[in-house]
């Protein structure tokens, strides 16, 4: 009985991890992952449990299908997210991370943001929510490419 709950765990892992939004959540993981695959990175700084806009720009456009697939073999995306809930604390690894990533690329505080940056790190151009569909956003992410 073990055994089938065990593999029945492990499936459902897979098939949330096939149909989620593949988030990296590490910029040197990003970087790699970007270079190998001769993609930009976007970088989103969210408030996923205070920030309203934030919330809205997950549900409208990063966790819908029509993004996912979109920007599956576009972008590496990469997530540095700022709760504030005891309940959704990040390791302080992770905290620190997403600070220093803060320092670098969002030295303003701003939430949503959302930078398009070269394999390298480069900033090509930033925007936040837009009241918009998973595709029209998708255009805007890609224009900042230019």
């Amino acid at each position: 009985m073990k055994k089938i709950f065990v593999l029945f765990n492990f499936f459902l892992v897979i098939s949330f991890n096939a149909q989620g939004q593949n988030w990296v959540t590490n910029f040197e993981e990003a970087k790699q992952l970007a270079a190998k695959n001769n993609q930009n990175i976007v970088l989103v700084f969210q408030g996923s449990d205070w920030c309203a806009p934030c919330i809205k720009l997950e549900r409208e456009i990063w966790s819908t299908e029509e993004f996912k697939k979109l920007s599956k073999n576009h972008f590496v995306m990469l997530k540095a997210d700022f709760p504030r809930k005891k309940a959704n604390k990040l390791s302080d690894e992770q905290t620190l991370q997403n600070s220093k990533l803060a320092e670098s690329y969002n030295k303003e505080g701003i939430f949503p943001l959302v930078v398009v940056l070269n394999k390298n790190g480069k900033v090509l151009g930033k925007t936040g929510y837009e009241k918009s569909n998973p595709t029209d956003y998708f255009k805007k992410l890609n224009s900042l490419e230019k």
